[in-house]
Order: C-alpha cells, then sequence, then structure tokens
C-alpha cells in the first residue's frame, strides 16, 4: 500500500495535529514548519515570525482509506480561512492559512477545492497554496501536544474545541 503526504498550515500545529490524529485513514501527524527562508529554524526563530515558515503538519495519509480532498474538507473547517496571518488571538505569519502541495495533482486539487469552499465562507479566502519545499520537523515536545497536555490552558480552550467540531460534524470521518 502506498501511503500519501499533505502538508498544512492554518495556525496552531497543535490544533490541526490534534484533528488529524483522529482522522481515519490518516497514518501519522507531524507538527513543524514550512514555507521559510531560514535552515533548519527552531520554534523561538519561528515564532518571531521573521523566519517565513509556518507552522504546519505534515500528514501522511491511506489514500484507499481518506482522499485527499477529503483531508482539505476538513483543513476547511478546523480553522479561519479569511484571516490573513492570524488564528483567533494567534497573530504572525507563522500562523497564515496555507496549502503546501507535493505534486501537481495536489495543486490542483487544492486549488478546487478552494474554489468550491469559497461559497461556504463571507470573506475571501486568503489561503497560499504552494509547492512544498523543504519540511522540517518541530521540536520533540510539540510532537503530540494536545494528547500529551489535554489539560494544558491553550488545549482546553482552543485545541479541544476544534477537534470537538470535527468530531460532530464529520463522524464518518472520525477514527
Amino acid at each position: 500500500m502506498k501511503y500519501e503526504v499533505a502538508t498544512l498550515g492554518g495556525g496552531c500545529f497543535w490544533c490541526l495535529e490534534a484533528v488529524f490524529e483522529e482522522t481515519r485513514g490518516v497514518i501519522d501527524v507531524v507538527s513543524g514548519y514550512a514555507g521559510g527562508t531560514l535552515l533548519n529554524p527552531s520554534y523561538e526563530q519561528v515564532s518571531s515570525g521573521t523566519t517565513g515558515h509556518a507552522e504546519v503538519v505534515q500528514v501522511t495519509f491511506d489514500p484507499s482509506i481518506i482522499s485527499y480532498e477529503a483531508l482539505l474538507k476538513i483543513f476547511w473547517l478546523i480553522h479561519d480561512p479569511t484571516t490573513l496571518n492570524r488564528q483567533g488571538n494567534d497573530v504572525g505569519t507563522q500562523y497564515r492559512s496555507v496549502i503546501f502541495y507535493h505534486d501537481e495533482h495536489q495543486k490542483k486539487q487544492a486549488e478546487a477545492s478552494m474554489k468550491a469552499f469559497s461559497s461556504k465562507f463571507t470573506k475571501p479566502l486568503v489561503t497560499e497554496i504552494k509547492p512544498l519545499e523543504t519540511f522540517y520537523k518541530a521540536e520533540a515536545y510539540h510532537q503530540d501536544y494536545f494528547k500529551n497536555n489535554p489539560n494544558q490552558g491553550y488545549c482546553m480552550f482552543v485545541v479541544s474545541p476544534k477537534v470537538e467540531h470535527f468530531k460532530h460534524e464529520y463522524k464518518d470521518l472520525v477514527k
């Protein structure tokens, strides 16, 4: 079986990671950084907003169970793609809405998905669609953050509601 990979940014990577880890057909989710200019950036460097990187997740999935299109459907649900460089109280280019495609097929699917979902929002979508150049895995303490820290304040008040919203809206896609 051949797995595929999607790289998505929609604010803090903890939120996306937590939702995609609960998604049927997802094999692995890794938090990291993409889209910037600095080699091997640290969380502190990315958080400064000066490296050009976005916080992203790399989702390894089984396309015989879940499609890239379905992953994008979840992506649109779990963040606000109409706010430029911002998700809630998280502000800066590192929190931008972005789809990093791995090949031309993903690019076309991302463009079609964005067009299809744009009518579901009252404001224009600001999501970038760009080729993935390099992905850097985030530090170990960022991996499985929600799973390891469910009682942390940000997790309780920001991450948990997104996970519950996903589980309610897309019951058929939950593990």
